[in-house]
């Protein structure tokens, strides 16, 4: 069983104030594995005021002293990371290896934005008389709303969290109900790394409830969010009533582009690794494969060998490469996109159905011959399927990369410069991984277009939408 995680408010951890508390469950059996305090709405306005009271005061901290409370922070993460990972696989499903990995990419963010702290800069402008000063100061917009899903508990709060404690700024977030335990971990290790009381807040219950009183609030003066792109859609608007800046990073729907010049093998092996990774529940997982005609059956013989490798089961066996998808409601969703692809005329090559196992397990899926107008191929599955389809020349293969409304991630395998030099300038994507899949490091920049967001989780240009810019000029 996990513990019961609770609030963190100015802090402290603490029970719901009317002792309100959610289920937890364990994907691998659906059995119910710990519980969760429910915020009432006087929890919230706490929350939101420890961080008001907190701003100013970490606002002025300096910023040597931000970052060496974040190193910190992620020394201990490390040190913690199999206690952690086991809670995160326990409570979300992941693959026990892929959790760890998770934990130390998190500790590497926290290292990274300490460092940004360091560096946040603003610039003298020359002045039209020599008796004027002019300063362009960067300073932190304040208290931040976050929001953060939970295929990637971790990961996706420490990215909100990193930049923002980096910038200055002050913290309410509300991480997810399904995986509520191991982001607790982030709050327990800044806190004894020394982040003083009200910098950092979690809120935990009613996601709807949790964000419509966060936005709108006075003390707010930014949101981020990483989730879907409906209710990302109804947070920017919220928002935007509100004046509120915003960083959305929401869901894709990600092509990747195979040409007859690549190595089948390889594209095959690593298109079915990163395919496949957390059950597929992963924003910029690729999901629609577009092979030129030329390599299309060996393409495919060869995928459907890697995927036939893949061994599913329980994330807490070492040797699970894909564990059971997060829910009951993903296994309904992932299911009904897939029978009503089959049943409209799509070919199933492998998988399409629920697993043997108690739990919420599905078999990795492949599909080609997918109708234009099936859902499965217009929505974000966010599941283990991947959709196969034809291409023959390089015009064609960038019309369908951009014919959704998504542009988060997209994937290309080909040894062309001269194609490498196309895709560059049109396909429309905030990422673009060419002949491998290694996005989302901390140093890179990570956001989409389009539907897929706004602003961006990494690299320098993160802290950036947690600052603004003040003029200062002064004449002597």
């Amino acid at each position: 069983m996990l513990t019961d995680t609770k609030l963190f408010i100015n802090g402290a951890w603490r029970p719901a104030s009317d002792g309100a508390r959610n289920e937890v469950h364990d994907p691998a059996t659906g059995e119910v594995s710990g519980h969760h305090a429910v915020a009432t709405r006087e929890d919230m306005l706490e929350a939101v005021s420890a961080a008001e009271r907190a701003f100013p005061l970490w606002r002025d901290t300096p910023a040597m002293e931000r970052a060496a409370i974040m190193k910190r922070a992620a020394a201990l993460l490390r040190e913690r990371a199999a206690e952690v990972a086991a809670i995160l696989t326990l409570e979300m499903g992941k693959p026990i290896a892929e959790a760890e990995t998770e934990l130390r990419s998190s500790a590497d963010i926290l290292d990274w934005f300490a460092e940004e702290a360091r560096r946040v800069y603003g610039r003298v402008i020359p002045p039209r008389s020599p008796d004027v000063m002019q300063l362009a100061l960067k300073q932190p917009v304040g208290p931040v709303a976050a929001f953060t899903p939970w295929n990637f508990p971790v990961s996706q709060l420490v990215r909100k969290v990193g930049p923002a404690l980096a910038a200055g700024c002050t913290v309410v977030a509300k991480p997810p109900e399904d995986a509520p335990a191991s982001p607790a971990a982030i709050a327990e290790v800044l806190s004894e790394a020394g982040l003083p009381a009200g910098v950092l807040n979690l809120l935990y219950g009613n996601p709807p409830d949790i964000s419509n009183f966060l936005i709108p609030h006075p003390a707010i003066r930014k949101v981020s969010f990483t989730g879907s792109v409906p209710v990302g859609k109804q947070l920017a608007s919220l928002a935007g009533r509100h004046m509120k800046r915003i960083t959305m990073e929401l869901g894709g729907h990600s092509p990747v582009l195979v040409f007859d010049d690549a190595d089948i093998e390889d594209a095959a092996r690593s298109i079915a690794a990163f395919k496949f990774r957390n059950a597929g529940q992963v924003c910029i997982s690729p999901t629609r494969i577009l092979v030129q005609r030329g390599i299309y059956d060996r393409f495919v013989r060869q995928l459907r060998k890697e995927v036939d490798k893949i061994v599913t089961g329980p994330g807490i066996d070492p040797a699970t490469v894909m564990g059971p998808l997060v829910s009951q409601r993903r296994i309904e969703a992932v299911g009904t996109l897939i029978d009503e692809a089959v049943s409209e005329g799509a070919t199933l090559l492998t998988g399409g159905e629920r697993m043997d196992h108690s739990g919420f397990f599905y078999r990795p899926t492949l599909l080609e011959n997918v109708p234009v107008k099936a859902r499965i191929l217009n929505e974000e599955p966010f599941g283990p399927v991947a959709l196969l389809a034809q291409f023959d020349t390089i015009e064609e293969a960038v019309t369908e990369a951009n014919r959704l409304a998504y542009g988060l991630a997209a994937y290309a395998y080909t040894t062309s410069i001269r194609i490498s030099q196309i895709l560059q300038n049109q396909v429309e994507t905030g990422m673009l991984a060419i002949n491998h899949t290694a996005l989302g490091l901390p140093e890179l920049p990570l956001g989409g277009v389009k539907d897929s967001g706004f602003g961006s989780e990494g690299g320098s240009e993160a802290v950036e939408t947690y600052l603004f810019t003040k003029l200062v000029t002064q004449k002597s």
